[in-house]
């Protein structure tokens, strides 16, 4: 585990924000180490170098999303979205099949089951989505953390109905990799973006299926998708890879060139160390609003901080140098490594005037 001063240097090593940066649940910063692999693939592109290093680059990204995730990386594929991953997982449903969702949850883990147009999908409110599951429900679909107000799933509650009633369980963790504990072994199927918490570039999200793979098709396989992918270039693929590597695909390589630096540093610095530090910043956030007289969407434990009726604010604290979003007319505010109590404290007195 890392002591805060390790944690604190470590941090102002790798980010030097040119502003108050309160909005990694859309998009996290970059570490410095990150930008340099970044910028080397790209030259080893231009020089026309081999690119042998930047496929190694995606297997240690696998192996590193597995440990967070607390699985083996044969369970891990490698892809573009979240939205393409639940597009998988609604292909295997059969027709008819129920699929419980919660209201309002981010689209990517919703739309695919509606475009399908033979399931029925039932939305209910967060609270209610574990009481909610029954008989015939084939499947529960849900944010582990909500994007729009950082409400935190009760999953243990819904794990557990899920297995009364002989449902799958498929939880989206882009709100919450990098600074909430994963247990991906306790659910069916888990996918996650890179891009936010877990502070690497755009372009990569990971599935984590079960070794048995779940029922599921890879209908989205290509040569990647191949037990020996160099020799399945052309015509079908006739041995699929024995593991989740079928889920795979295309790579995105200057992606994962620099995510695998993003992962080496959030396991350098430790989620738990993590999670205490970003949960303290957004608790403070939530103890000043209400000196304020301002009362967030009610989401404890959470890193993120939704206040209703203040997301017309965002541009003017945007002018000011303070990067939040307005997500449904809610100030949105999400705190990780790169942020302090002074960062808090700034965008408090903003609020005050």
């Amino acid at each position: 585990m890392e002591t805060t001063e390790t944690f604190e240097s470590l941090v102002r090593a790798e980010f030097t924000p040119k502003s108050t940066y309160l909005n990694t649940a859309s998009n996290g910063l970059l570490p410095a180490r990150t930008v340099a692999a970044l910028h080397e693939a790209a030259l080893l592109r231009a020089e026309g170098r081999p690119l042998t290093p930047l496929y190694e680059d995606v297997e240690a990204c696998r192996a590193a999303y597995a440990r967070l995730a607390g699985v083996p990386a044969t369970r891990v594929a490698v892809g573009a979205s979240v939205a393409a991953h639940t597009g998988v997982i609604a292909a295997s449903l059969p027709a008819g099949a129920e699929v419980l969702t919660a209201e309002d949850d981010f689209t990517s883990v919703l739309n695919p089951f509606h475009v399908r147009g033979d399931l029925k999908v039932r939305s209910v409110p967060l609270e209610r989505v574990a009481e909610s599951v029954r008989p015939g429900t084939a499947l529960v679909a849900v944010s582990a953390a909500q994007s729009a107000d950082g409400r935190i799933a009760d999953l243990p509650a819904l794990r557990e109905a899920a297995r009364a009633h002989g449902a799958r369980t498929y939880v989206d963790f882009s709100q919450a990799a990098g600074w909430l504990p994963m247990d991906a072994d306790a659910y069916d199927f888990t996918a996650s973006v890179a891009f936010k918490w877990l502070l690497g570039p755009h372009g990569a999200a990971f599935l984590v299926v079960p070794e048995d793979f779940g029922g599921l098709t890879p209908v989205l396989a290509g040569w990647v998708a191949a037990e020996v992918p160099w020799d399945s270039c052309y015509g079908p693929v006739t041995e699929l890879a024995h593991s989740a590597r079928r889920f795979d695909l295309t790579h995105a390589l200057f992606t994962c060139a620099g995510l695998r630096r993003s992962l080496d540093l959030v396991e350098e610095l430790g989620v738990a160390a993590v999670h205490a530090h970003d949960v303290a910043l957004a608790d403070r956030f939530r103890a000043g609003l209400a000196t304020l007289g301002h009362e967030p969407v009610p989401a404890p434990g959470s890193a993120i901080v939704s206040v209703p009726g203040l997301g017309g604010r965002q541009p003017e604290l945007s002018r000011a140098g303070i990067e939040i979003s307005n997500r449904a007319g809610n100030l949105r505010a999400a705190f990780h490594v790169y942020n302090t109590a002074a960062d808090v404290d700034r965008l408090l007195d903003a609020l005050t005037g």
